[in-house]
């Protein structure tokens, strides 16, 4: 069997592909397991500045891939919601493994991304998309609803009211459209060179400034405004005056490149 997600490191930025082309990248529960698999690796890989995630083949992610699953029958159904891990079964953790990673994720998007690989590139922390680009909260379209992590992702980057559209819809949002309404960051001619320039500017940064900021937006969503503040505090304090604090000013006031130490 093809390897379904590749990871490729260079330098402090790891580079994820969905590696199921044949198939658009669509979901099966070895995709489920892979893309979970290279979430765990990176949170705890030593150095790591930066993520870009996308898809083989000029596609994203297709969504679901429903003969597979109807061909694994009770076996693959439980697979895909058991067990847990901090709440959120294997066909969500494809979406919030990615908040768990403690550097900047960005989901370079070619193609289509519908139903599960929309929700899969919500849970990165930025979006840029092709401009021939689709997207799509299409579950409505089986019947169902997306429950792939869409509460802890896409509540978050899209008007309430305009979620609750396209998901009652599941019609196809074009990248301008997604552009205005949140869902995704930006739009460029080649998604995956311009995530991978961003990835390099973000891992040129003072790295513990940029995984404290990262853990400062993932915990305030759900702290009220006092806790947030304090939050804030609490995060930048350890920042002040260490080696590599110092280095971005000194960096700046020589106008030079900084050289950060993880």
């Amino acid at each position: 069997m093809t390897e379904r997600v590749t990871i490729e490191h260079v330098g402090s930025i790891a580079h994820v592909r969905l590696n199921r082309p044949e198939k658009k990248n669509g979901l099966d529960l070895e995709m489920f397991e892979a893309i979970i698999a290279a979430g765990v690796a990176l949170t705890d890989h030593a150095g790591l500045r930066a993520v870009v995630l996308s898809g083989e083949g000029g596609c994203f992610c297709a969504g679901l891939d429903f003969m597979a699953f109807m061909a694994g029958g009770e076996e693959a159904q439980e697979r895909l919601l058991n067990p847990r891990v901090g709440g959120a079964n294997p066909a969500q953790r494809i979406a919030t493994v990615w908040q768990e990673v403690p550097v900047p994720v960005i989901a370079a998007i070619e193609g289509v991304a519908f139903g599960g690989g929309c929700q899969l590139a919500a849970g990165a922390d930025l979006r840029i998309a092709a401009p021939d680009a689709r997207l799509s909260v299409m579950e409505i379209k089986w019947g169902l609803i997306p429950d792939m992590g869409i509460t802890q992702t896409l509540m978050r980057l899209v008007r309430p009211d305009v979620l609750k559209e396209l998901t009652w819809t599941g019609r196809v949002v074009e990248a301008d459209e997604a552009l205005a309404i949140g869902l995704i960051t930006s739009i460029a001619t080649d998604p995956v060179a311009a995530a991978l320039a961003l990835a390099e500017t973000i891992a040129s940064k003072n790295p513990q400034a940029q995984r404290a900021s990262k853990a400062m937006f993932r915990a305030a969503h759900s702290l009220g405004p006092e806790a947030a503040l304090t939050l804030e505090t609490e995060l930048q304090l350890p920042l002040l005056g260490s080696a590599n604090q110092l280095e971005a000013v000194m960096a700046n006031m020589q106008k030079r490149a900084a050289r950060f130490e993880d």
